[in-house]
C-alpha cells in the first residue's frame, strides 16, 4: 500500500497562514477579497485558485504576479508555521506497518523543503513532490499520480490519500485513491464526507492511534 500524505493543512498547521498571504498579495495588486473566500480554496493549487476566486480575466490579468506575491507573504510567516499533533509520529506509524510513504504537496518548492525539515521527515518518506512537479495541481488528479510515478508505482497501485480539504478528497477520487482526512484544515464533516472522505480525524495523531480502522491497517 502506497500512503499518499498532503501537506499543508495535514501534516502541518498552515492554512490560515496561507490564506493571509494570498489576501496581503492580491490587495498589494489591487484586488480585496474576504479571508474566508480564501480560506475555502487552500488545498487547491495556486495555479487554480485565482480564477476559481474571481474568473479567468483575474487570472490572466495578475495570476503570475499574484502567486509570486503569495510566496514572498508565506516567507515571511514561516516561522509561525507548526507542525500538527502527532504528525511526524503518523508518518512512523505508517511506514512501521510495511507501507510506502509519499508527501505530496502542491506548495512552492521552499515551502515544501522547510515543512520536510519541520517534520524532520526526510528519512521518514521515500519521495515528496512540490508545485513543479506537476501541470495542474489538485483538484486535478495530476499530483497524486505524479506521487505514485515517484515511486515507479502505476496509477491502479493501491494506495490512499490522506488530506484535509474538499480539494483532497475530489482529486483523490479521480486519481482512484480512497481519502482520510484530519479537520485541522477548516472544512467541515458533513462537506468532506459529502466530497467522499472515508474517514475523518481531528489530528494526525487521532488517525495514527486508529490505523487498524482505516486502509493502512
Amino acid at each position: 500500500m502506497i500512503a499518499v500524505l498532503d501537506v499543508d493543512g495535514t501534516l502541518v498547521d498552515s492554512n490560515y497562514q496561507h490564506a493571509l498571504a494570498w489576501y496581503r498579495a492580491l490587495r498589494s495588486l489591487g484586488e480585496t477579497f474576504p479571508i474566508w473566500r480564501l480560506h475555502r480554496l487552500i488545498g487547491m493549487g495556486g495555479d487554480q485558485l485565482v480564477a476559481a476566486l474571481g474568473g479567468q480575466e483575474l487570472e490572466d490579468r495578475l495570476g503570475e504576479e499574484a502567486r509570486e506575491r503569495q510566496g514572498v507573504e508565506v516567507d515571511k510567516l514561516i516561522g509561525e508555521v507548526a507542525a500538527l499533533p502527532g504528525a511526524r509520529d503518523l508518518l512512523l506509524a505508517i511506514k512501521a506497518r510495511g507501507h510506502r510513504l509519499v508527501i505530496a504537496s502542491s506548495g512552492q518548492p521552499r515551502h515544501v523543503d522547510a515543512a520536510l525539515d519541520l517534520l524532520d521527515a526526510r528519512d521518514v518518506a521515500d519521495a515528496w513532490t512540490s508545485s513543479e512537479d506537476a501541470e495542474r495541481t489538485k483538484p486535478a488528479p495530476d499530483l497524486l499520480q505524479v506521487a505514485l510515478r515517484k515511486l515507479d508505482a502505476p496509477e491502479d497501485a493501491a494506495s490512499v490519500l490522506i488530506g484535509d480539504s474538499t480539494w483532497d478528497v475530489e482529486a483523490a477520487e479521480r486519481a482512484g485513491m480512497p481519502a482520510i482526512v484530519v479537520r485541522s484544515g477548516g472544512f467541515g464533516d458533513d462537506e468532506l464526507r459529502a466530497a467522499g472522505a472515508v474517514g475523518i480525524y481531528d489530528t494526525p495523531a487521532d488517525l495514527g492511534a486508529d490505523l487498524d480502522a482505516t486502509p493502512l491497517a
